[in-house]
């Protein structure tokens, strides 16, 4: 297995995701919610190591 470059670039709410070709994804961060633009899924952090995750292709 290889090194593998990943950069984040935090502003505000708004973090940037860049890997070694460049921009990859973006992401925003309120408080324990948070939403991925490459997953596109919403993420809650929950008390102790635990989170809920719901996908946008699975939440029809």
């Amino acid at each position: 297995m290889g090194l593998m470059f990943r950069k984040r670039k935090k502003i505000g709410p708004l973090i940037l995701n860049f890997t070694e070709n460049g921009f990859s994804s973006w992401s925003v961060k309120l408080g324990r919610w948070s939403w991925n633009s490459r997953a596109r899924a919403h993420r809650v952090d929950l008390p102790g190591p635990l989170s809920w995750k719901q996908d946008k292709s699975r939440a029809r």
